[in-house]
């Protein structure tokens, strides 16, 4: 029988950035290693908080130094694979002033680009479309929205 620690979730967290552009689109980056779609962020280190991971993923695969203005969505999207994972969406602004000084990291990224959120199906799988529509539409009606899956996991009043 296992100690009492052993009930407690200890999930993998991770940060990510939406950024928005003026015509509304979203931007993505591809990961070299699996040639996959997503917003740029990744998993936040022991000790680091959520908001911090995200400003320092931003440097590192971006060059981009830029602070999160605000929680856009929480995610709770346990995989089988990666066992149980929260996932932080944060408004990260538009990028109209710095989207000269983007500079892929070379390593874990090989490309950038504005996706209009209706053309995310295209890049994206579906869990991640469906938790960055919520994020975009949030961001939109000035909310932060609790998912499950991608999915709203509480009723709206």
């Amino acid at each position: 029988m296992g100690s009492e620690a052993d009930r407690f979730a200890t999930p993998r967290v991770a940060a990510g950035a939406l950024f928005v552009n003026g015509a509304g689109k979203v931007l993505l980056v591809r990961k070299t290693c699996d040639k996959r779609w997503d917003i740029p962020g990744g998993y936040v280190d022991t000790g680091e908080s959520p908001a911090r991971a995200c400003v320092r993923e931003l440097v590192e695969e971006l060059g981009v130094d830029r602070r999160p203005f605000r929680v856009l969505a929480v995610d709770w999207a346990p995989t089988e694979q990666d066992g149980d994972k929260l996932l932080w969406v944060f408004y990260c602004g538009e990028l109209a002033d710095d989207e000269h000084r983007i500079r892929l990291d070379g390593g874990e990224l090989d490309r950038w680009e504005w996706v209009d959120v209706e053309a995310l199906d295209d890049y994206l799988i579906p869990r991640l479309v469906r938790r960055l529509k919520q994020a975009h539409t949030a961001r939109a009606e000035g909310l932060t929205v609790y998912l499950e899956h991608g999915e709203p996991a509480l009723k709206s009043r």
